[in-house]
């Protein structure tokens, strides 16, 4: 049995406009480190965190990396097995990027390894979601399902959970843009209305059916048409200055689609090509710059692997 791994989980946008807590799909970068070490006395620790500027937690029962793994062990056959836990956060926390399902399923996925896959994905898949929603304040699968089988995701159904891979179609680009300021997910979770007029209902969808529809056919047009939100992103746009403006740069410029990834302040476009991917990144910053906001802009295929051993 080996007894060390390293793990990268991806970054991950979750809603995809119209798909509250249903869509999700994995973006190359950034993403999470987690370096596991066994131990047979039973014992779980968090050794080290890095790049997290002092904010996450290392109790472990508080932590979404070291909460997943104590569910998982709950399941394991040997009482005695535990293990000692480096974290390395690549991703800004808060970000709407999945940065704590990208945790979760770093070390459930790299625990799985060192067990020699003890656990199936389904399995993994449900430990990662109990170790996310210790920081989301909710069970919710659209970034932790994509984070750990990469592509687009749907989710079907949360009772049990079950979850659908969808297609990719060739040539798609996302263009992410994080301005540096933090929303709190429990927080924006909190601003969704338990109530939709039937309008607006009707509208949404059919947008999420013709979303699966356009990743079917590969038809990124419709793909573009269908990334409007009736639910969060009225909301929570608020949250994020001069949303609007940004999401009007990046359609300007020729985006399929624009809209917050996850509860934000992330804000993500389509494109099919890299170059204009890029145009599109530089024109939703101008607007943040102009507004001496600090930001980030991440440039991305859909990933299609999820998480990787790289020692």
């Amino acid at each position: 049995m080996k007894n060390y791994i390293k793990v990268f989980a991806p970054a991950t946008v979750s809603n995809v406009g119209c798909g509250f807590d249903t869509i999700g799909f994995a973006i190359d970068k950034p993403g999470d480190i987690v370096t596991l070490k066994l131990r047979f006395d039973g014992k779980v620790r968090i050794t080290k965190i890095t790049g997290d500027n002092g904010v996450l937690p290392a109790d472990i029962k508080k932590n979404t990396a070291t909460v997943a793994i104590l569910e998982l062990l709950k399941y394991y056959k040997d009482k005695s097995i535990g293990v000692d836990l480096e974290i390395r956060k690549k991703m800004p926390i808060g970000s709407g990027l999945g940065s704590s399902a990208a945790s979760s399923v770093a070390a459930v996925y790299g625990m799985n390894k060192l067990l020699n896959n003890y656990f199936s994905e389904k399995d993994i898949l449900n430990f990662a979601v109990k170790g996310e929603s210790i920081a989301s304040g909710a069970v919710h699968a659209d970034n932790v399902a994509p984070c750990l089988t990469g592509g687009f995701i749907l989710i079907r159904d949360y009772n049990p959970l079950e979850i659908i891979q969808l297609p990719v179609p060739k040539n798609l680009y996302c263009t992410v843009v994080y301005p540096h300021i933090v929303i709190e997910t429990k927080k924006a979770r909190k601003l969704i209305k338990k109530q939709i007029p039937v309008s607006s209902a009707r509208k949404h969808f059919g947008n999420i059916g013709s979303l699966v529809t356009s990743l079917y056919e590969g038809n990124i047009d419709l793909l573009g048409r269908t990334i409007h939100d009736e639910i969060s992103e009225p909301v929570r746009a608020k949250l994020i200055p001069y949303f609007f403006d940004i999401k009007n740069a990046a359609l300007n410029s020729g985006a399929y689609g624009c809209s917050i990834s996850g509860s934000g302040p992330s804000v993500f476009a389509f494109s099919k090509s890299h170059t204009a991917a890029v145009k599109i990144g530089k024109s939703m910053q101008a607007v943040i710059n102009k507004n001496r906001i600090k930001s980030n802009l991440y440039i991305s295929r859909i990933n299609k692997t999820g998480p990787k051993v790289i020692a």
